[in-house]
């Protein structure tokens, strides 16, 4: 049965880093790839339920074909992680703890309180 790994941390922990380097043949999950377009990542607010169901979407179509999956979201609180709890993989939870500059422009302000 495959597994699911979910990174957790506040932006600029490293989780997309961590995710690619320490499970590089597990399929990448992040609600940010929901921003992604050719002009670039476009964050829009009003749209991040869409983004956490396309992501959990592409990890249960992945996993339903036998692929191991990495999620990589900020997960601060565990009801954020439950949907994927409760799917009947294996799942281990892990923590980025890394200090970077976070890519997406999220103010230290709320990264402070996200911690």
């Amino acid at each position: 049965m495959p597994e699911i790994v979910l990174i957790r941390g506040v932006p600029g922990s490293g989780k997309t880093t961590k995710a690619r380097t320490e499970y590089p043949d597990h399929v990448l999950c992040e609600a940010d790839m929901f921003f992604e377009s050719d002009d670039g990542y476009k964050y829009d607010p009003s749209k991040i339920k869409d983004a956490h169901e396309y992501c959990y979407n592409k990890a249960r179509k992945a996993l339903m074909i036998g692929l191991d999956v990495v999620v990589a979201n900020t997960f601060t609180r565990v009801w954020e992680m439950q949907q994927y709890l409760d799917l009947p993989n294996s799942v281990i939870v892990v923590e980025a703890t890394g200090d970077y500059d976070n890519v997406h422009g999220v103010p230290p302000e709320i990264v402070d309180r996200m911690r």
